[in-house]
């Protein structure tokens, strides 16, 4: 037990009873994507999940719990009424969307497993440096195991390139036997990786036969078992990277690709989905060819897509080269290292408050230093109609996640990091419709004042629980599915039209198919013939005023500068989207605003043909016969948890999933091609820091997860 929680906070019965048997204001595929990826199995029901009313109290129960047992802990003051009052009105704020947690919250808080094993399954990414692995060859790429294998998307750098000789191993005359468990499959890679650095010996014989079967259920954090065939994979993957190497240095593309070989073991080990980014040098040309599919096509079908890959950019640098090859297809995205330690907000000055950053998360809104891991939430600006209402939520965002860093991990490394600097980001999802809302120059008003109340805040609550002030407490994050409860952009992300279809693909045996038909969707067999159906969901895009592919290249980066001048303490994760014509204008950007940004990355815009694309335009006249035929969703006792959202939280920072679960993704939503089996995210979401940009030379259009 890692967080004694022998006391449980229960919000009231009387006050429950006002949303039994009620639902929100749902956004066009908001309860549909509620109960397909958040909405937990009922205790005693097994074949009924969660309504949103009982997932927000399991939220917010979760997290008055957390706080009375922290505060019982440390002998501190506890109101209950006054606590009840609390928790009560984050119970409100979240039903009426004015804030979320990030989808781990949503699908983790107020679980025992989080009581019992800490707080990594509730955040979001985290960052491990591989500067050191001459001491513990073998540490960054099990820590990358441990955390994604939990859900946490991991960004690594390549620093460690040329510090540790591959050496080959020596076989010990006994047999390895992996256990059936996370940690047994993370020791199984730590006992190879060190034999490979002459600090051990590899087992003679390696025994799976404790794994269980593929098909097994997964009852501590939930899913299905795959069996030991992704772990032996990696294992002759491991050995397909280091054995070549043996008697030479490691280097920047032996790191990326060991990497790799584990997110891409991980994806399809159980977890749906997880995210890497790679950080290198802009002077290292092997790292910006890794994805070159006429120098090493092999590796980019069998592995190299599982990241995404940016620079370590620097203020004064050339970026003629770099920024050419963005223009063409994506990659890299840039992440500003000594902008990051050196500022807050960009308004507030050089502080170095955060000196020690070694790094970035996979989105790159967050900056975080080696084995450090991040929590975020989110807020919609737009669903409120003054100042003093955002105000208020922002109180209660900023509560949820700082009750988060109450709880340790199961790592006593990210531990020491994590307490010591108490980082989290309270993010902005529907930020293009609040400028359309309530006009840029208030929006940005509502950040700056937004922002000192946070801090007056932080230095309230950390007082009374007795800790410290977060190091960084802001960021905007790309969204995904979390912005799609409430219907709301995501992120900084312009809308994809006025008016459109958004498909979502679905299994035909799954139970949600028949209610989806009785609400009145249309649904069409999936043109591919991968034993999936296709849902339309019609979409009204609320305040809107221009479309991603009427706002200027220029527009676009300008919004994320403001962003990081009067919000974002840490970091705005955005992909901005470019035309042809504006291709050419990359590397001046980059020059221009290297002063004013953390990170960002680009998408080039190309148009497709692709059937049954996750957002097609439509006119108003077939929205609106679309909509008129839509009723209710009835899910009745159906069993629904299908796709449970178990990562970083943006669309195109996550690792591929299996085929059979995706959706296509048109071209100018993703700048490239997976190989059939293990294809990518895409769509408006963005990840930050760039897509693997290369094409993969598959006719087949790329595909996505059910996510959005």
């Amino acid at each position: 037990m890692l967080f004694s929680a022998r006391e449980r906070f229960f919000l009231e019965d009387s006050f429950l009873d006002g949303f039994r048997g009620r639902q929100p204001e749902w956004g066009p595929l908001g309860y549909f994507t509620f109960k397909r990826t958040y909405a937990r199995v009922v205790d005693g029901a097994a074949q009924r999940t969660e309504e949103y009313w009982e997932t927000i109290r399991r939220v917010v129960e979760g997290c008055y719990t957390i706080q009375l047992n922290h505060c019982r802990s440390l002998k501190l003051p506890w109101n209950p009424q006054k606590a009840q009052r609390s928790a009560q009105e984050m119970f409100r704020l979240m039903w009426g969307f004015k804030f979320l947690p990030p989808g781990r919250g949503l699908w983790m808080m107020g679980t025992d497993y989080i009581y019992e094993r800490g707080s990594a399954a509730l955040n979001n990414c985290a960052f491990v440096s591989t500067d050191q692995i001459e001491f513990t060859f073998s540490e960054p790429f099990c820590f990358l195991m441990d955390m994604s294998m939990l859900g946490v998307g991991v960004a690594f750098d390549t620093l460690g390139a040329g510090k540790v000789t591959v050496v080959k191993p020596e076989t010990g005359a006994f047999a390895y036997l992996v256990e059936d468990s996370k940690e047994g499959w993370v020791d199984l890679v730590r006992c190879l990786l060190e034999s490979y650095a002459g600090k051990g010996k590899r087992p003679e014989h390696i025994d799976f036969s404790h794994v269980r079967p593929m098909g097994s259920p997964i009852r501590t954090f939930g899913g299905i078992a795959p069996g030991p065939g992704p772990l032996m994979e990696c294992v002759e993957n491991i050995d397909k990277v280091l054995t070549p190497r043996m008697g030479a240095a490691i280097t920047s593309s032996d790191i990326t690709d060991l990497m790799n070989v584990i997110g891409k073991c991980v994806v399809s080990g159980g977890v749906r989905r997880t995210a890497e980014l790679a950080l290198g040098s802009a002077d290292d040309a092997d790292y910006l060819k890794l994805k070159d599919p006429e120098l090493h096509p092999e590796r980019m079908m069998a592995w190299r897509w599982a990241s995404n890959n940016s620079i370590a950019a620097s203020v004064g640098m050339d970026y003629a080269a770099v920024g050419q090859q963005t223009a063409k297809n994506g990659e890299p995205g840039y992440f500003w290292l000594d902008n990051a330690r050196a500022y807050g907000r960009l308004k507030d000055g050089v502080t170095y408050a955060d000196a020690k950053v070694s790094g970035t998360n996979p989105c790159a809104e967050q900056s975080l230093e080696s084995y450090e891991i991040c929590n975020l939430v989110e807020t919609f600006p737009s669903l409120h109609g003054s100042y003093e209402e955002y105000e208020r939520t922002l109180k209660f965002a900023y509560l949820y996640a700082k009750t988060v860093t109450l709880v340790p991990t199961h790592n006593e490394r990210t531990n020491a990091i994590m307490l010591r600097n108490r980082r989290i980001g309270l993010s902005q999802s529907g930020i293009i419709e609040s400028f359309e809302r309530h006009g840029r120059r208030a929006h940005f008003q509502w950040c700056d004042k937004g922002y000192a109340y946070i801090c007056k805040q932080d230095r309230i609550y950390s007082q009374w629980l007795c800790i410290p002030e977060s190091i960084k407490k802001t960021s905007v994050k790309p969204s995904g599915t979390v912005s799609l409860l409430p219907g709301v952009t995501p992120g900084i992300h312009y809308p994809h039209s006025e008016f459109y279809y958004r498909t979502v693909r679905i299994d035909k045996t799954s139970p949600l198919v028949e209610p989806i038909r009785k609400a009145g969707h249309r649904i069409e067999e999936s043109v591919y013939g991968d034993n999936t159906l296709v849902v339309y969901f019609p979409v009204k895009q609320k305040h809107f005023h221009r479309s991603k592919r009427d706002v200027s290249l220029w527009e676009q980066v300008e919004n994320v500068a403001q962003m990081q001048h009067y919000w974002a303490d840490n970091q705005v994760s955005a992909t901005i989207t470019f035309d042809a014509e504006e291709a050419q204008d990359l590397p001046h950007i980059l020059e221009l605003y290297e002063p004013r940004l953390k990170s960002i990355s680009f998408l080039p815009l190309k148009d497709h043909n692709y059937a049954q694309a996750p957002y097609q335009e439509i006119t108003e006249e077939m929205y609106v016969h679309a909509a008129a035929r839509i009723k209710p969703l009835d899910f009745g006792n159906l069993k629904t948890d299908e796709a449970q959202d178990l990562y970083c939280d943006g669309d195109k920072c996550s690792l591929p999933v299996q085929e059979a679960e995706l959706e296509v993704v048109p071209q100018e939503e993703f700048a490239f091609s997976f190989p059939s089996e293990a294809v990518a995210d895409g769509g408006d979401g963005g990840n930050g820091n760039g897509g693997a940009a290369v094409s993969s030379g598959l006719e087949k259009p790329q595909a996505k997860s059910s996510h959005a």
